[in-house]
């Protein structure tokens, strides 16, 4: 029950604005039509008339009118007034026909021949007609242009409303720049050249490391028995065999070298880092905010019926909630 009552309520807030939607017809032209229909042409010539001298008409009804009359006319032998009325109606529907199927053929050769005779004029109209269309046509465009526009226009503004300015402030540690491998570098955000220095300082430090354990592990040991006041004494000597005392000069030479330049690399990248060391860094960035969320749509209004016993028998009520 409920569902039905919610059903006929919507009809009936439906129904108005229907109505109102309609174009309006004006009641004469129906009732001409009629009477029309009914052969009372002197009726329909003078009310036509009338009716078309007072105006506020649209297009339609009027041509309707200008037929209505104009066959009246013609069915009394009025031919000037026939002739008139079909005029006035080609002015306006410079193509009307009449229906050859509801119409003599005498009258629908009669307004043809009026075509005929306003062929030149009837042109004009035609011509008058394409430009007035070509023009609603150019303003439809100019108007939907000025509102995609404006909406474009709005839709920016609502945009740069919703933007805020973000400052950021890095401070930056003046003792990491003595940090070896680009640390200085990484912190100011130059990570090439960051990568540069650790990845040259990391193969000098891997190289002098791996030089001092190659030349360590030439060292052999022996031990040596040497006379003594005391007696005979056992004494260790470590020594780098004649054979191979070239190889132990080229690794200590490595060793060394690798060790200068990567003190060199490490003096260059401190130096780099604090010439270009900056206490504090601004950076600042332009963020868009989110919309709003939409509001709620209301609740949709519920209908409902009730039932309720009574002494003498039942009562009922309606609920209409929005």
């Amino acid at each position: 029950m409920s569902r039905c009552l919610r059903l006929l309520l919507l009809v009936g807030l439906l129904a108005p604005a229907a109505v109102f939607a309609e174009e309006p017809v004006d009641a004469e032209v129906t009732t001409l039509r009629a009477t029309y229909e009914y052969g009372r042409y002197a009726e329909v010539l003078e009310r036509a008339g009338m009716r078309i001298d007072r105006g506020r008409l649209a297009d339609k009804d009027l041509v309707e009118l200008h037929k209505l009359a104009g066959l009246s006319a013609f069915h009394l032998n009025r031919t000037e007034d026939s002739t008139r009325h079909f005029r006035a109606l080609l002015r306006l529907e410079p193509d009307f026909n009449l229906d050859p199927f509801s119409v003599p053929p005498p009258a629908v050769e009669h307004l043809n021949g009026i075509r005929e005779q306003m062929s030149a004029e009837l042109e004009l109209v035609r011509q008058e007609r394409r430009l007035r269309v070509e023009r609603e046509r150019t303003e439809a465009e100019r108007r939907e242009r000025e509102r995609v526009a404006a909406e474009e226009q709005r839709r920016r503004l609502e945009v740069l409303s919703r933007q805020v300015t973000v400052r950021q402030v890095e401070t930056r540690s003046f003792l990491v720049n003595f940090v070896p491998f680009g640390a200085g570098q990484f912190q100011q955000g130059r990570n090439g050249l960051g990568t540069l220095f650790a990845a040259t300082q990391g193969a000098l430090a891997i190289t002098s490391i791996i030089s001092f354990f190659a030349y360590d592990s030439l060292i052999e040991t022996e031990d040596v028995t040497v006379d003594d006041i005391r007696g005979p004494i056992k004494v260790s000597v470590s020594f780098i065999p004649t054979a191979r005392v070239r190889e132990a000069e080229v690794w200590t030479g490595l060793k060394w070298g690798s060790a200068g330049a990567f003190y060199a690399v490490y003096a260059a990248g401190v130096l780099d880092a604090l010439l270009h060391h900056q206490e504090q860094v601004v950076r600042t960035s332009i963020e868009t905010l989110p919309s709003a969320p939409a509001p709620a749509e209301p609740d949709a209004p519920r209908a409902s019926l009730h039932l309720y016993p009574t002494s003498g028998g039942a009562a009922a009520g309606f609920t209409l909630t929005f």
